[in-house]
């Protein structure tokens, strides 16, 4: 492979990493299977596309994308705690919902945004750093997230809903309103997939209406594949694995794809990727009783002979 495309895996992994770590907080620290990510990331995609084309500032684009992704998970939320919808459904709603609403948005099914400048734009050309300048905003785009999530999730409010995916009944019975806990949790987890959709949108060159389909479980791939490899024991490492299974899920999609795999065959890459990872904890633990046991037998038959 060719420098430029392990260096396009290393942009898109950055870049989708917000996501990721979106989908983190859903599937880990709020343990609600949210299925508004797929809209949300379409959602962060198309007001950016829309909000550029009118003639505005590629950045306040962005910070519009999050404030609609914030709104989508909100609206999840307000589904699951206010009317009693069941988590997986009450994502599905949103979700459907937003398919229609993002047509509106985009007023077609793909927005194009090759002719008007974007927050790439600039750092594509800029001397000395040009062919590095979109991984190296999306790494300081990356930093300040995981620094912003990390600093949140130590405030009495991140502790409160991190302690609401952990055990909601204790803390409940602290009194802690834990609707409302989950509330901010799932509108922040969508601003961060919106925000990543605004990105990759710009960084693609056009909004679409399918880019968020089946971007779920890329996000579920992305968020076991990086704790298999650095863990998740403190909360610093399981930010950081997020964003290293999202860069890595990026590499194994643009090696599969170079060694001639369909680009039509993508989900059902990803879906194997999913399977895979989640067996590998199982196949690891087998393999450590396996040779746990191993090991107790050769002593016991050293036993007997001495």
């Amino acid at each position: 492979m060719s420098l430029s495309i392990w260096l396009g895996a290393l942009e898109q992994g950055l870049l989708w990493g917000a996501m990721v770590l979106g989908v983190y907080i859903t599937f880990r620290i709020l343990d609600y299977p949210d299925l508004t990510v797929d809209g949300a990331f379409t959602l962060g995609a198309a007001i950016a596309a829309r909000v550029i084309m009118s003639g505005y500032n590629p950045w306040l684009a962005l910070l519009v994308a999050v404030l609609g992704g914030a709104l989508a998970g909100w609206i999840t939320g307000i589904l699951h705690t206010r009317l009693g919808v069941a988590p997986l459904l009450s994502g599905i709603l949103t979700m459907i919902a937003l398919y229609s609403i993002n047509l509106r948005i985009m007023g077609q099914a793909n927005l194009s945004l090759l002719r008007v400048p974007t927050i790439f734009t600039g750092v594509k050309k800029m001397p000395g750093i040009d062919p590095f300048g979109p991984a190296l905003l999306g790494l300081l785009l990356v930093v300040v997230v995981v620094v912003l999530l990390y600093l949140f999730f130590q405030t009495e409010l991140g502790m409160a809903i991190r302690a609401t995916g952990d055990n909601d009944q204790m803390i409940r019975s602290l009194g802690v309103n834990t609707g409302t806990m989950k509330l901010v949790g799932l509108a922040f987890a969508n601003a961060l997939v919106a925000l990543s959709g605004g990105l990759v949108a710009q960084y693609q060159g056009f909004a679409d209406i399918g880019m968020g389909i089946g971007m779920i479980v890329a996000g579920l791939a992305a968020v076991i594949i990086g704790e298999a490899l650095v863990g998740s024991a403190t909360l610093s490492r399981a930010l950081l694995a997020a964003i290293v299974g999202s860069i890595i899920y990026r590499f194994v999609i643009s090696l599969v794809l170079q060694l001639g795999l369909p680009a039509t065959d993508l989900k059902l890459l990803t879906s194997l990727i999913v399977v895979v990872a989640m067996a590998l904890p199982l196949v690891r633990r087998r393999l450590g009783w396996r040779a746990l046991r191993l090991r107790s037998e050769q002593s016991a038959a050293t036993g007997q002979r001495n």
